[in-house]
């Protein structure tokens, strides 16, 4: 961030950077909570495998009293906080858009003036030459238009400069629009990415949540028919628990990857326009 604010970028470029770190410690907040449910579930998979090998009820509702004792480890990362997320990415990804339609409007209109300041030069480089050779032929009427003739030089000149430092600008323009059209581009992905992380957590939030009260409600009734039905519920839907913990994980690392890649993106396109 500090090199960033060395050279003198965009502010825009700078939310961006700061927006993606945010979301980079935010993807490491749920992963560290994935892999604390996944410890956390492994207490029921023991429970599981004790029920075969022992009958002893008591036991058993011990290990489920600890496990629906736990904090979920998932219900840390609130759906307030994915939507605070949500809506500062949305008001990024509108000023980057915003920002870049202008600089296409005002690089297209300097491209214009520069078509039309080209067709002038042309016209008046071609009367010039006709001036030229009127004046070579009236040498006596040449020595008194010189003075007019330095004139229309200078002004020529003058026009020339000015299309020259026209097709810098517009040159910059291009490269700032580079610049901001890679960072928007990012904050879109990641704006998507977000929004399947979240549907994600809170469908693995209340499947702990429910596994927890079940467990709660087991022990608080004492029953073995009880204990042996929750158990056996547990056992079918173990499986399909621990993929959607799988897939929100590599969901998290491929996450991981998109936002270095944008970063990495839009850093080559700053580095390139200071050289």
């Amino acid at each position: 961030m500090n090199m960033i604010e060395s050279l003198h970028v965009h502010e825009l470029l700078i939310d961006y950077f700061e927006a993606s770190l945010k979301a980079y410690r935010f993807c490491e907040l749920v992963l560290r909570s994935v892999h604390q449910t996944r410890a956390n579930y492994r207490r029921i998979q023991r429970v599981i495998k004790l029920s075969k090998k022992v009958k002893d009820c008591h036991a058993i509702s011990r290990h489920l009293a600890a496990f629906a004792s736990l904090t979920n480890p998932l219900s840390i990362i609130s759906p307030v906080q994915f939507h605070d997320n949500h809506h500062s990415n949305m008001l990024l990804l509108g000023s980057l858009t915003l920002k870049c339609k202008k600089i296409r409007r005002r690089a297209k209109f300097n491209k214009l003036l520069k078509k039309v300041g080209g067709y002038s030069l042309v016209i008046s480089h071609s009367a010039l030459i006709v001036a030229m050779l009127v004046l070579l032929l009236h040498s006596l009427v040449g020595i008194v238009a010189a003075p007019g003739f330095m004139t229309c030089c200078l002004v020529l000149l003058k026009r020339r400069i000015k299309l020259v430092r026209r097709g810098l600008k517009t040159s910059l323009l291009e490269r700032r629009l580079s610049q901001l059209d890679a960072a928007a581009k990012g904050v879109y992905i990641l704006i998507n990415d977000f929004n399947t992380i979240s549907r994600m957590v809170k469908r693995l939030n209340d499947e702990v949540e429910h596994r927890k009260d079940v467990a709660n409600m087991c022990v608080r009734n004492g029953k073995s028919e009880i204990l042996k039905e929750v158990l056996k519920e547990f056992h079918i839907h173990e499986s399909s628990f621990l993929e959607q913990l799988k897939e929100l994980e590599e969901h998290i690392y491929l996450c991981f990857l998109t936002i270095n890649r944008s970063r990495r993106l839009v850093l080559q396109e700053i580095m390139t326009s200071q050289n």
